[in-house]
């Protein structure tokens, strides 16, 4: 039979182990912060390896070079593909060429 002194080193352990499982988790879904630019060379300079999409912030979607919809609107600015899809935008499926 466990003692109160017992129980509540389970506990603590328990609880710690929860709150280290949970921190790992939590580190793997931090999103990269968003570098937005008003022109594409702008942000190809910025991230040369990668590609560079035109991010609708009202929509929640990119579109990549090529889409009907790349660099039109008001609500929206050229970022770098890793950063928008890290941040949870998702890609648009309209125009793709």
């Amino acid at each position: 039979m466990l003692g109160l002194g017992d129980e509540v080193r389970i506990f603590r352990l328990v609880g710690t182990a929860m709150a280290l499982l949970l921190g790992l988790g939590v580190a793997n879904l931090a999103a990269l912060p968003l570098t937005p630019f008003r022109y594409e060379d702008q942000a190809q300079r910025y991230c040369p390896t990668d590609k560079v999409v035109w991010l609708d912030f009202k929509k929640g979607v990119y579109y990549r070079k090529g889409q009907k919809l790349w660099g039109q609107g008001f609500d929206g600015s050229f970022v770098c593909l890793n950063e928008a899809r890290s941040s949870g935008f998702r890609r648009s499926l309209l125009g793709v060429r």
